[in-house]
């Protein structure tokens, strides 16, 4: 029997990226899995760059053994995510696992502007968009644990420290959602609900796959370029971690708390796709010396495959 057969996951943003690697390594596990998005086959969302649709996602999730379920769902909109929630209750009576990876701010986050040349409508966007759109996926989602008193929120962020992230709009967005964690975990003391944030390390999306020019297959070939991309793992690394916590039956230990791939990998002894075990922490100290702490801007556009070029001395340029 798999470790997750039988439990219910809705995965709010499983288009692509870490989202699509958390719905798809839940359904390996064995879980029934709806996956939440925009972007369906014949209608991409608006404004989409990327081709990738919550149907591929879905397939992916029943392909591995569990069982995809593709609902279109714009969760800015709180009537589509209240029907969402209901059509859940009707279909499968509960829900056990719920993820918000909602993002949407790929054109938004203005990395290595100060915040007095950002723009305010790009960070309203963003907030609307990254923040809440979990807040609202909560609101309507959380009841159908709370009539079973079990469950387990999970937060998708980047980075697990307090440092600063490399733009003012994304590093508050990327903060709330672990401050939204914690909060609820708070109400939900008395509860056997779980709230929890996640971080991957250097993720290896679609989309950063073909920002550095290289597929899957061939990934390290971008390494010459980036050299950090040698520490990259794929979207399955983080989703592995996040069907470990809901396997865990002592995961209420977590609550409130962030918690890295990399870390989650070494504490529950899974491996990537390939079977390495990458480490963004320890590879970032080995590397430059000090501790990761997301700090430098630098060290942002090289994850996030942009090109900002920040003079600091003991820092990367890119």
């Amino acid at each position: 029997m798999k470790p997750l057969e039988g439990q219910v996951a809705l995965v709010a943003g499983a288009t692509r990226g870490a989202g699509r690697g958390i719905a798809t390594m839940l359904g390996a596990a064995g879980a029934t899995v709806y996956c939440t998005g925009r972007s369906v086959r014949g209608g991409l969302a608006s404004g989409a760059s990327r081709p990738e649709t919550i149907e591929e996602t879905a397939e992916q999730v029943t392909a591995l053994g569990g069982k995809g379920i593709a609902v279109r769902v714009d969760h800015t909109v709180e009537e589509e995510v209240e029907a969402l929630c209901q059509r859940i209750r009707a279909e499968a009576g509960k829900l056990d696992v719920l993820v918000n990876d909602i993002w949407g701010g790929e054109t938004l986050h203005e990395l290595g502007l100060p915040f007095w040349k950002q723009s305010p409508a790009k960070a309203r966007l963003m907030f609307d968009r990254a923040v809440y759109t979990h807040v609202v996926t909560s609101r309507y989602a959380v009841p159908l644990m709370l009539e079973r008193d079990r469950g387990l929120i999970v937060e998708v962020t980047d980075g697990d420290s307090f440092g600063y992230r490399g733009g003012v709009s994304y590093d508050v967005t990327k903060m709330a959602v672990i401050r939204l964690a914690f909060a609820m975990s708070r109400d939900l003391r008395r509860t056997n609900i779980t709230a929890l944030a996640v971080t991957p390390g250097f993720l290896r999306s679609e989309e950063m796959l073909d920002g550095f020019g290289v597929k899957e297959a061939n990934w390290r070939d971008a390494v010459k370029n980036v050299p950090d991309f040698i520490a990259s793992e794929t979207p399955s690394y983080v989703g592995r971690g996040v069907a470990a916590l809901a396997a865990d039956p002592n995961v209420h230990r977590r609550a409130g708390r962030v918690v890295a791939s990399w870390t989650l990998a070494r504490e529950y002894g899974f491996t990537d796709l390939d079977g390495s075990q990458p480490h963004w922490a320890d590879y970032f100290e080995r590397t430059y010396g000090k501790p990761y702490t997301v700090a430098d801007e630098a060290a942002y556009a090289s994850w996030l495959g942009g090109s900002i070029e920040i003079v600091c001395p003991d820092w990367p340029k890119y």
